[in-house]
């Protein structure tokens, strides 16, 4: 039987990146896989999405081509391209993490595992051929065994997706054509993607929330701009809207919602359920070995120890954020511990991205988290209309907010949506890091003309001194 130092179990962002840190580290590591080197994110959630809404930008722009004096023929979407391109980008990276995980010396064993005790796992075979260079199912030891086995889609009671009027968000990335009508259930940064993705292609698009708001855990100021970029761009958004009964009718699915007391009723050729992701914990035998679950997810303090000595847990298997970048993160910090190395013992504050149009990024607290803490705060506000890089782009809608503690002028939270915005958090993402101030970034000189300028100008605004707004 085969002894390793460290098994990782799921090879996602965050399994294969502590898997590859354990090996530069000089540890005997092994990752299990089941199905898709890369995780859910780079083959079926993250990266292919990313694909398909940059292919309906294009499409946005070449349609807009005109208003910069480029002229072009009538453009159109071809959906087959797009999601074969889509599918190459994918595979493309699969096989560089093949590739890195074989640089680092780490063995890669193709099945489902279970955790038979602490350092024992048995993996089981699954079905389809093992990609080359595999282990074969069986049991494997380890001294530390670590679970980065991700989350699934949440399943809607009454609503199952069959690939043809109801949809996953599998079938949403692969269609055949584009429909004529869709309604999204699920108004989080998934249904908002989306919404934003077929509504550009040309379909008519109804998003619905049950909550009061889409995008709940964003700023609120942030998520209402949203709500009227996408009214704007011709989405109707539900918000507070449970859904109460879900039928296949002639031509599509018919919807019934209880708004509030009100009974609403709708059609659509195609119902995607985005309602969110929930914690992959079954099938590893954490039950007969006593791991402690929270809310669904595995109880992970600090560096992913859980509360049997040996076994951790990194990622969305461990609880929100369920991002790859915290996963990443957190796998870094797990294994570093393992090898007694002394990592950072506080995690930095996690960015959070939208890759609808517009763009919506943040990082730290709310405006609304910091006045339940009972923080005193300044506000900086800053359109993009002022920004002059923007207009260039003619990408003008939207907005940067700061907050900052008063007495010191630190650095609490910012919240942007608009163009590109999910390249500009970084500098938020870094302020934060280093417990930056107001007159730090007031003293940083940003390139002109750049949309990184629209952050200074939010910041100066904050003591009421932006200069072009």
């Amino acid at each position: 039987m085969s002894a390793y130092d460290v098994i990782v179990i799921g090879a996602g962002p965050g399994g294969y990146v502590a898997a590859i840190r354990a090996g530069q580290l000089g540890l005997r590591t092994a990752i299990v896989e089941r199905s898709h080197l890369g995780g859910i994110c780079l083959n079926w959630g993250c990266i292919p999405t990313k694909s398909l809404l940059h292919s309906a930008e294009l499409f946005e722009q070449a349609r807009h081509a005109s208003t910069f004096g480029v002229e072009t023929r009538s453009p159109s979407i071809n959906i087959a391209a797009a999601v074969a391109r889509s599918r190459t980008v994918a595979g493309q990276l699969n096989a560089g993490v093949q590739f890195l995980l074989r640089k680092n010396k780490v063995d890669v064993i193709w099945g489902a595992a279970e955790i038979l005790e602490p350092g024992l796992i048995r993996a089981g075979a699954t079905p389809g051929d093992a990609p080359k260079g595999t282990l074969p199912p069986g049991e494997y030891q380890a001294s530390h065994i670590v679970i980065a086995t991700g989350a699934s889609e949440r399943r809607l009671p009454g609503i199952i997706p069959d690939g043809n009027h109801i949809w996953s968000y599998r079938h949403a990335m692969t269609a055949s054509a584009v429909p004529a009508s869709i309604a999204i259930i699920g108004g989080g940064a998934i249904g908002v993607e989306f919404a934003s993705l077929y509504n550009t292609l040309g379909s008519r698009v109804t998003l619905i929330e049950r909550l009061p708001r889409l995008l709940p855990q964003e700023d609120g100021e942030i998520a209402d701009h949203m709500g009227k970029a996408l009214r704007k761009r011709g989405v109707e958004v539900i918000t507070g809207a449970e859904i109460s009964d879900v039928s296949i009718v002639p031509g599509g699915v018919a919807i019934r919602l209880n708004d509030g007391g009100e009974c609403l009723a709708l059609t659509a050729e195609k119902l995607l359920s985005a309602a969110g992701v929930v914690a992959n914990v079954d099938g590893l035998g954490l039950e007969k070995l006593g791991v402690a679950l929270r809310n669904g997810a595995i109880a992970a303090g600090e560096f992913g120890r859980t509360n049997v000595p040996g076994i951790y847990a990194i990622g969305d298997v461990a609880g929100p954020p369920m991002l790859a970048h915290k996963a990443e993160h957190e796998g870094i910090r797990c294994v570093e511990a393992i090898a007694g190395q002394a990592p950072r013992a506080v995690m930095a504050p996690v960015p959070s991205c939208i890759f609808a149009s517009p763009q919506v990024a943040s990082i730290g607290l709310t405006q609304e988290a910091a006045e339940k803490e009972g923080q005193a705060i300044d506000i900086g506000r800053f359109s993009f209309r002022g920004n002059g890089k923007a207009v260039t782009l003619g990408e003008t809608d939207g907005m940067v907010k700061v907050l900052f503690e008063k007495e010191s002028g630190r650095l609490l939270g910012a919240h942007m949506i608009g163009p590109s915005v999910s390249e500009l958090v970084p500098v938020f993402s870094l302020a934060l890091s280093l417990g930056a101030t107001r007159q730090h970034l007031v003293h940083m000189i940003f390139p002109h003309p750049t949309l990184s300028e629209a952050l200074y100008e939010a910041t100066l605004a904050a003591d009421a001194c932006a200069i072009h707004a």
